[in-house]
């Protein structure tokens, strides 16, 4: 059974966004990292939360704007 198509709106209750958020962030970085090494390609992704934190990730160490 498929899951429903998720509404694109803003979650309104601060924590289920914050749950979302950190769901989403691993699963994006997930899949940055399986194309890297699927395709043999250098990816850099830096996301900044809504409370200014960032995280990113480098495959090949390349990518580092913040020390």
């Amino acid at each position: 059974m498929a899951r429903g198509k998720v509404q694109m709106k803003r979650i309104e209750n601060p924590v289920h966004r914050q749950v979302t958020f950190c769901k989403r962030r691993a699963g994006l970085l997930k899949k940055a990292k399986e194309l890297s090494v699927l395709c043999d390609a250098e990816i850099g992704v830096l996301i900044f939360s809504a409370h200014g934190k960032h995280y990113e990730l480098a495959t090949k160490g390349y990518f580092c704007p913040f020390p």
